[in-house]
């Protein structure tokens, strides 16, 4: 089966409980939320929610989101590195930034980037052909490589060994480690001038990346008043106005939407790669069909951007992946007022909880729920609930904007790598999936590669 985190006890004290969450937040949970349609979590300083209900779920994300805004909580820990950015605004300011930015991931212009997305595919092949020697390596160290690529090339047309796309790179995994979101004022109401207290870690690497970043972003709006500039998706969205003010991002902001879509873009591709590899390394009869699909159809000396349609199987198992090991496996909103939720009253400023990790395991909404089966999908459970318990992206006026993105590189990448090399499992080395940013591995995820 593939692997999955234990359970806490049913019942722990608050200190215990923030312990383990600081360790992981999915096995600081216990297992009835596997079958629990809400469970209400209540502390001195808060309470909390956390919905798998659907007809709750859409209500909070589809019918009524203006209710249900972002919750600020989740935004203390991230303040240092994403700013103001579309990750964590809500109400005029984030549907302003979303006419902005929009624009920039709608298809066509999904097949304008696809180019710079196949380099990178091509250059995570190249990259891995000195390590596929049969020895064991971190393979999320090379998703994450991958992933960090094709966020440089379609966002800044430049590939990962520039100078500063490296330490951009490097700072990042840098700031990852230090657990950002772990910090106190999420996890406690804190009042507006309460110091927040960010380790210096996190300071440290947030305010190095949001530096290079903003050289990058500076050197894109002299090249666009240049008239020199390329047309990729940094530029795309510095030159898009508002449509309904005409305004346009300044370098402050631009730097704010860089990061998240560096988080967003990087973090999340990467965790879900890695997964969707290790998988294929558990279940080797999926990995040749994979591996069959990619030879007939990807020619890497020509790029089709119609290659992405004929993907089938592998799209299929990067959907089952995200099922899984949804990269972002929890989303917290705010109850703006006072609701009834299952005939329980949820207070005015209570958290609410979605969990996609749950929600895409839920026992009684999915057939066989810990089971990898990428053909699901094509049952009438599967397509029940595709439509209504599957979230990787968020759903609703907040769905992701790079969900389509992602949907491209995902299977384009992972057929690619699949087409050259076989991937297997490490006896010694199982993987164990835990959550900080994103659903990462334990240890990391250990695979041996050889060439096909």
């Amino acid at each position: 089966m593939p692997p999955k985190p234990p359970a806490r006890a049913d019942k722990v004290s608050l200190w215990r409980y923030l312990q383990l969450f600081r360790r992981d937040i999915l096995s600081a949970q216990p297992a009835r939320l596997y079958r629990a349609w809400m469970a209400e979590f209540r502390t001195p300083f808060f309470r909390s929610y956390l919905c798998n209900q659907p007809e709750l779920v859409n209500l909070v994300l589809r019918d009524r989101p203006d209710d249900f805004p972002k919750s600020d909580r989740i935004r203390e820990g991230l303040t240092p590195l994403l700013g103001n950015s579309v990750f964590v605004t809500n109400g005029e300011t984030w549907k302003r930034q979303r006419r902005i930015i929009d624009p920039a991931f709608e298809g066509g212009r999904l097949r304008e980037v696809f180019p710079a997305m196949w380099d990178a595919a091509c250059a995570a092949v190249a990259r891995l052909r000195p390590l596929a020697d049969g020895q064991p390596i971190e393979i999320e160290a090379q998703t994450s490589h991958a992933a960090a690529d094709v966020i440089f090339r379609t966002l800044f047309s430049i590939p990962i060994e520039h100078q500063v796309a490296t330490q951009v790179f490097a700072e990042f995994r840098e700031h990852q480690r230090a657990q950002p979101v772990v910090n106190l004022g999420a996890l406690l109401p804190l009042p507006k001038w309460f110091p927040r207290f960010h380790n210096r870690r996190t300071k440290a690497t947030a305010r190095k990346i949001r530096g290079l970043i903003t050289q990058l972003t500076a050197e894109r709006m002299t090249a666009i008043r240049a008239g020199t500039a390329p047309d990729d998706l940094a530029t795309k969205i510095m030159t898009t106005a508002d449509p309904q003010n005409g305004a346009r991002f300044d370098t402050d902001e631009m730097v704010d939407q860089v990061a998240i879509f560096f988080l967003a873009g990087h973090e999340t591709s990467a965790s879900a790669l890695a997964w969707a590899l290790y998988l294929l390394a558990l279940y080797p009869e999926w990995q040749e069909r994979v591996a069959a699909e990619a030879q007939e159809v990807i020619d890497p000396e020509t790029i089709y951007f119609s290659t992405v349609s004929k993907l089938t199987l592998s799209r299929n198992v990067f959907r089952e992946t995200l099922r899984l090991y949804p990269p972002v496996p929890m989303m917290v909103r705010e109850a703006t007022q006072a609701e009834t939720f299952r005939g329980r009253t949820v207070p005015k400023g209570s958290q609410i909880v979605l969990s996609p990790w749950h929600l895409h395991r839920h026992e009684r909404l999915w057939d066989r729920p810990d089971e990898f089966d990428p053909t699901r999908f094509k049952t009438e459970n599967g397509k029940t609930c595709l439509r209504n318990a599957y979230i990787p992206f968020s759903a609703g006026q907040r769905v992701c904007t790079g969900a389509a993105f992602a949907m491209i590189e995902g299977p384009l990448i992972l057929s690619m790598l699949v087409r050259a090399y076989r991937f297997e499992l490490v006896q010694d080395r199982p993987a164990m999936p835990v959550a900080h940013l994103t659903v990462r591995g334990k240890d990391g995820i250990w695979l041996a590669v050889t060439p096909r």
